[in-house]
This record gives structure tokens, C-alpha cells and sequence, in this order.
């Protein structure tokens, strides 16, 4: 009974292994950037060097000073930041090689009995828990516990600082300039997954350019940065256009919907699901999912009946204003045996604990209603508020 099934705790851990390689995927775009980085200057540097060498005894001294004091200067501050580029790959590497060992370290638990394994799982839901305010926006306090815990290679807390501070920037300043500047770093990768993202904070900037009637520059702009997207986004660009037709207060449906205000929670909304989708990162968060893993084994009919007396107040589906929320677009559980479980007490009745049928149809366990009896050898049924003497019920046997 302790023996732990790996296949089943690594098919939990499912999300978690995709979060295992955010460090990879920022490795990647380190590496790529710092290969960019070289090329752009090593080409600059050589080819002032060429036009120095080209020009000859024609260039004056002072001129060729300054040109090789220029490269020099370019060279030393590419030099540091590859220095710095090299800190960060060695970083990403080694929380890389922690995820792994802490999933390698699962295969080697014997028993769930394990002080080791309870260890585990205790730091399991640390990390979950970290996750979690990341992605709420709690930063400072998921480092803290990430540190407490020595879990900071699990915690991407740069990552989703930049996922805050971005977002923060559309909803709250109305300004597209970090996530621009983003899209451009990541280009590349944005255009593989076929993302619209650059496109969306582009037209917004056509928008407001048209809501602060800015309309030559809105024209000006549109042609240089809009029109880049014709070959997938022409319906929409000539529907941009139109724009500059309609008053910010127009209430006709199509346009209307484009000078509304919520388009900028719209566009933090899909940056944060491009960049998760970009470092592999579920769109939910760990602990909703293990929670669900959890809530569908237990939800049942009764949990999602419209009739309040059918739920039970042990059950945590059944809790709608809570964890019931998160079952909500669950499955039912497939149950080849039933359990009856006490409404009174939440125990669950079995040959120690029989279920008992009051005259009104009612059943409640044997331990509730003895409990009951102790009052006065009557007991209440808390449905209907009808009292019986405790001789009344009798004894159901299940087959």
C-alpha cells in the first residue's frame, strides 16, 4: 500500500515538467541573442577597420585614432557582455540541472513512508505555491518562500516580473513601448508559433494616434508598420482604416469595439498567453491543476444539483463559492462502488456505522443520530425539522 507508482506521481507532475524547461528556452534566446550581438558588432568593427585600411595614407592620424579608439571601445563593451551572457547561460544551466534531479530523485523513493519522500513532497508544494503567486502577481513573497525553502531554482521569478511589469504597462499607463520591445527581441520565435501579438500592439497605436486625432501621423504610422502585415491581417487593416472616418464616440458595433477601453486588458491578456506559450508554461496555474486532478475523483451528481439539501458540507465541490468554481467544467467521477456518506457528520456509512431510515425517508448514519438520541431519545431531522423517537429508525442493509 506505501509503494509509490512513479508512472502515476510523473503523470501529475506532467505540468511541472513543462515548466522544467522555461530555464532552456531563456537559454536558447540567450544564446541566440548573444550570437546576434556578435555578428552586428564584429561586422561593424571590421568594416571600419577595412574603410581605415582602404583609405590608407589618405586618413589623418587624428581620424584613424578615433576610428580605433571607436572599434576598441566596441570590442571591450561586447566583451562584457558576453561576460554577462555567460553568467546568465551558467545560471539557466544549473536550474536546469536541479529540475532534472528533483524528478530523477522520485524514482529513487521506496515507500510514500519515506521521510525522504515526505520531504519531497513538502518542497513539491512549496514550489506549486510559488507558481502560483508568480502568476498572481506576488513576486516578493513567492521569492521569499523560494528562498526560505532553497527552492530558487524552481522560482522564474524574472520571468514573470516582466509578465507583470508589461502587463501592468497596457492596463494601467496605456502604453504598448515594453511589449513592442519584446516582440522585437523575440521576433523570431513569435513568428514560428504564428503569433499576431506585434500586429494587435501595433494597430493599438493606430487607435490612439485616431483618439487623439493625431490622424496625419496615424497615416504616416500605418503605412510603415501596419501594412507589414497585409498578406494575414488585410480584412482587419482596411477596417482599421476606416477608422479615420469614425469619432471616438461612435456607436456603430464594428468600430465601436475598437476604440473600447478594454481592448488593453484584452492585449495583456494575450501577451501573458504568448510568453507561457512561448516558454512552455501552462496557461493555469500548477496548483488549479493538481487541485482539479484532485476535485474529479470526488465530484458527483449530487454535487451539481440545483437542490442546496443535496450537497454535502464535507464535500469540497460541493462548496460552490470556492473550490467548486475550479470543478465546475469538470467531469462526474466514475465510481464502480458507492459510498454513503452521513449528511449530519460527513462520515461515511459502512457495517460499523449503518445507515439509518427515519419514518419520513430520510437516512442518516447510526453514529449521528445515536449522538443525537443522547438529548432526550428523540432525534431531529435536519432536512424537514420533523422529530422522531430514536426506536422509530431503523437499519438499511445495502446490497
Amino acid at each position: 500500500m506505501d509503494k509509490i507508482n512513479v508512472d502515476h506521481m510523473l503523470a501529475i507532475e506532467e505540468p511541472f515538467i513543462k515548466v522544467q524547461s522555461a530555464p532552456l528556452e531563456q537559454l536558447k534566446r540567450t544564446v541566440r541573442q548573444s550570437q546576434r550581438q556578435v555578428e552586428r558588432d564584429t561586422l561593424q568593427a571590421s568594416t571600419s577597420l577595412k574603410n581605415l585600411i582602404k583609405g590608407g595614407d589618405s586618413v589623418a592620424t587624428d581620424n584613424a585614432a578615433d576610428t580605433l579608439e571607436e572599434v576598441v571601445g566596441r570590442l571591450k563593451a561586447l566583451r562584457r557582455k558576453l561576460e554577462e551572457a555567460k553568467q546568465e547561460e551558467a545560471l539557466l544551466i544549473q536550474r536546469s540541472k536541479q529540475r532534472a534531479a528533483d524528478l530523477h530523485e522520485l524514482s529513487e523513493f521506496e515507500s510514500s513512508t519515506q521521510p525522504e519522500f515526505q520531504r519531497w513532497c513538502r518542497a513539491r508544494l512549496d514550489r506549486v505555491l510559488i507558481d502560483y503567486m508568480l502568476r498572481s502577481g506576488n513576486v516578493d513573497t513567492a521569492h521569499k518562500l523560494a528562498v526560505s525553502g532553497g527552492l530558487e531554482h524552481f522560482a522564474d521569478t524574472s520571468l514573470f516580473a516582466l509578465v507583470m511589469s508589461t502587463e501592468r504597462e497596457l492596463r494601467e499607463q496605456h502604453s504598448c513601448l515594453g511589449a513592442l520591445q519584446w516582440c522585437a527581441e523575440n521576433r523570431g520565435a513569435l513568428r514560428k508559433i504564428q503569433s499576431s501579438l506585434e500586429f494587435e500592439l501595433r494597430l493599438q497605436e493606430f487607435i490612439e494616434m485616431i483618439r487623439a486625432s493625431r490622424t496625419p501621423e496615424a497615416i504616416v504610422y500605418a503605412k510603415k508598420h501596419l501594412t507589414l502585415w497585409s498578406d494575414t491581417q488585410l480584412p482587419r487593416i482596411q477596417r482599421a482604416m476606416t477608422l479615420l472616418a469614425f469619432s471616438p464616440d461612435t456607436r456603430c458595433p464594428p468600430y465601436k469595439s475598437m476604440f473600447d477601453e478594454t481592448r488593453w486588458s484584452q492585449l495583456a491578456l494575450e501577451f501573458r498567453s504568448v510568453i507561457f506559450q512561448l516558454f512552455n508554461l501552462p496557461a493555469q496555474p500548477l496548483l488549479h491543476l493538481l487541485l482539479q486532478t484532485g476535485l474529479s475523483a470526488l465530484k458527483t451528481p449530487a454535487c451539481i444539483s440545483d437542490d442546496s439539501t443535496e450537497h454535502n458540507r464535507n464535500c469540497p465541490v460541493c462548496q460552490i463559492e470556492t473550490l467548486g468554481r475550479l470543478a465546475k467544467d469538470l467531469p462526474l467521477s466514475h465510481h464502480v462502488h458507492s459510498n454513503l456518506v452521513c449528511r449530519i457528520t460527513g462520515e461515511r456509512m459502512n457495517e460499523d456505522n449503518p445507515p439509518m431510515r427515519l419514518p419520513n425517508g430520510y437516512v442518516y448514519s447510526f453514529n449521528a443520530l445515536t449522538d443525537m438520541a443522547k438529548l432526550g431519545d428523540r432525534v431531529k431531522c435536519p432536512r424537514t425539522g420533523q422529530a422522531f423517537a430514536f426506536a422509530d429508525a431503523k437499519k438499511l442493509f445495502i446490497s
